[in-house]
């Protein structure tokens, strides 16, 4: 009659076995294989050796010559100094739009209270008690075609005079058109958009002046009466 022992003894003691050992210090004895048949193995090439002549920097093995990187540092260099650098436009445009600011700004007398960074401008004036005016505007720093037209538009407001047109949307048809006269005096770009901006901005304020009462319109606003 069998036993459970019977069954599996024979695959106990030989790991017994091989651990006593270990234990013991000796070296259990390793099974025999055959030797791995080598003419079937492929064959790898050495690799290829960098001739190197004396004084010269090594070649790469494909022939091509080593880059000295002084020459190629020196390489960039020179390519990167005849190259214009971007931005340059936008630096020189930049330059010609703070020299138009700091022109008009002195030429009718007018102070910047306060740079506004949305597309929104308001001019006004202060008048103290013994006689003196401050012409004060708010607007976008000019920073591109948009920015510009709505500074000067509040510049023109100075230009012509606040008040001096009645009613007030024919003012504002005044100070745009000062603004759009003077950019293109200028040499600058009058985008669609900014005509566009022109043209929303008078009708805005027809519709508004006609809210308030107006019933005769001056004939310059009429193309902004639909």
């Amino acid at each position: 009659m069998l036993t459970l022992w019977d069954l599996i003894k024979p695959a106990v003691v030989p790991v017994a076995k091989s651990a006593r050992d270990l234990f013991r210090g000796t070296t259990p004895t390793a099974p025999t294989s055959s030797t791995p048949d080598t003419t079937s193995m492929p064959t790898i090439a050495p690799a290829a050796k960098l001739s190197q002549t004396p004084g010269r920097r090594p070649e790469r093995a494909s022939g091509v010559p080593a880059v000295d990187p002084p020459l190629l540092r020196s390489k960039r260099r020179s390519e990167l100094a005849t190259k214009p650098r971007r931005g340059d436009a936008d630096v020189g445009m930049q330059a010609k739009y703070d020299a138009i600011v700091r022109e008009m700004l002195v030429k009718y007398g007018v102070k910047v209270r306060k740079w506004r960074t949305n597309s929104s401008g308001v001019a006004w004036t202060i008048t103290y008690k013994d006689g003196r005016v401050v012409r004060l505007l708010e607007s976008p720093q000019p920073k591109g075609p948009m920015s510009m037209a709505i500074f000067l538009h509040e510049i023109g407001h100075h230009a012509i005079g606040l008040g001096t047109y009645k009613p007030r949307c024919l003012e504002e048809y005044h100070a745009w058109a000062f603004s759009i006269r003077t950019m293109e005096e200028r040499g600058l770009n009058v985008t669609d958009r900014v005509r566009d901006r022109m043209f929303k901005s008078l009708r805005y304020a027809v519709r508004k002046a006609r809210r308030r009462g107006l019933k005769e319109l001056p004939v310059e606003l009429l193309p902004y009466a639909g």
